[in-house]
């Protein structure tokens, strides 16, 4: 058995080193050198809340050789073409692709290497790249292992090519074998869509974004439209670190202050948490807001559902990228527009 994890960032690095120290091979593949030639030299390396060292065999793409039975995607969906193009002629007829990126990138990634090839999921943990060979978790270790992975097949099957996958997954923490894939993706687009649209929109943690009641406002209405998207389109959200995020759909913009509590019991264990595109903000490259909040923003138009505090995260995070810069968090204000419109229903509207 042949496995690899594609794309070694903050999360592959971490999957890796913990598939690896479970005595499981499986080789780390990236194309910044610097990364793979400190992870051969010094081996994985995990801080924050986890502290270990593992030895780990790592290559770039061009160093591949023969065929892998089973690859763990993690690279930006803005390089799949690239990136699987060049992996096709390391599968066989029998080999899985699962991905584990945001959005929602199965239908993507099967018309390159092919439906029978393709599996997906959702990860339930963050963290943070440091330098070449070591990563930060900075989620909290329960969360880590008690909600790690999501996984199942687009047509919902279960196949024993899940089992495997999810025997590997477990070495990192609890694996979950599902039945609605995209009803697991749609969640996790609602997560990062959330916290991670908001972070690298003002140039924060998740953290600062839960303790300040105008950026939780904005965040409330941006969960709002991302079920309301995905009940457009037929989908229900799923049970997700052990609680329904259907419960973030609001009736009217009263409701927000009741939905609190719940924000904070579910991202309470990621407050240290930056965004995946904040990082990518802070290098100069670009992100992957158009397949996270964009997302949402695009299914909403083809089903007629307005979307403008997604629009806005859009844009915000797009102006930043345009200037290879990051905001910072006076640009809440640009939402006030949106806000005003729901003033009669916003107690702390005045004081903000």
């Amino acid at each position: 058995m042949r496995a690899a994890i594609v794309g070694v960032g903050s999360l592959g690095t971490i999957i890796g080193a913990l598939i690896n120290q479970a005595g499981k091979p499986i080789d780390l593949v990236d194309a910044y050198k610097d990364h793979v030639d400190a992870l051969n030299k010094f081996g994985a390396t995990v801080t924050g809340t986890l502290d270990i060292n593992v030895p780990v065999k790592a290559y770039t793409p061009d160093q591949l050789t023969g065929i892998y039975d089973l690859v763990f995607l993690l690279t930006k969906q803005t390089t799949n073409r690239e990136t699987l193009s060049n992996l096709l002629p390391h599968l066989g007829p029998d080999s899985s692709v699962c991905t584990l990126q945001n959005g929602i990138p199965e239908h993507s990634v099967a018309a390159i290497i092919g439906r029978d090839r393709t599996l997906g999921g959702a990860v339930g943990f963050g963290a943070t790249w440091l330098r070449p060979g070591v990563s930060s978790l900075t989620s909290s270790y329960e969360t880590l292992k008690n909600f790690a992975f999501e996984i199942g097949e687009i047509d919902g099957a279960i196949r024993p090519r899940l089992k495997v996958a999810q025997d590997y997954l477990e070495c990192v923490g609890t694996t979950e074998i599902r039945t609605n894939l995209m009803g697991i993706r749609f969640t996790k687009v609602l997560m990062n869509a959330t916290f991670s649209g908001m972070s690298a929109a003002l140039n924060c943690t998740f953290g600062d974004v839960l303790k300040d009641p105008k950026a939780m406002t904005c965040l409330a209405f941006i969960a709002d439209e991302c079920i309301k998207v995905a009940h457009a389109h037929g989908v229900d959200l799923v049970i997700m670190q052990g609680e329904n995020l259907e419960a973030f759909e609001l009736k009217s913009a009263a409701d927000i202050p009741s939905k609190m509590p719940l924000y904070r019991k579910i991202w309470g264990g990621h407050v240290g948490l930056k965004a995946s595109m904040l990082q990518d903000l802070e290098k100069g490259r670009d992100t992957e807001i158009n397949y996270i909040n964009g997302l949402i923003c695009e299914q909403g138009r083809e089903r007629g559902v307005p979307t403008p505090f997604n629009d806005k995260v859009v844009e915000l995070v797009t102006e930043a990228q345009g200037r290879r810069g990051v905001n910072d968090f006076s640009y809440l204000s640009r939402f006030d527009p949106l806000l005003a419109t729901y003033a009669k229903d916003l107690p702390g509207w005045a004081a903000w």
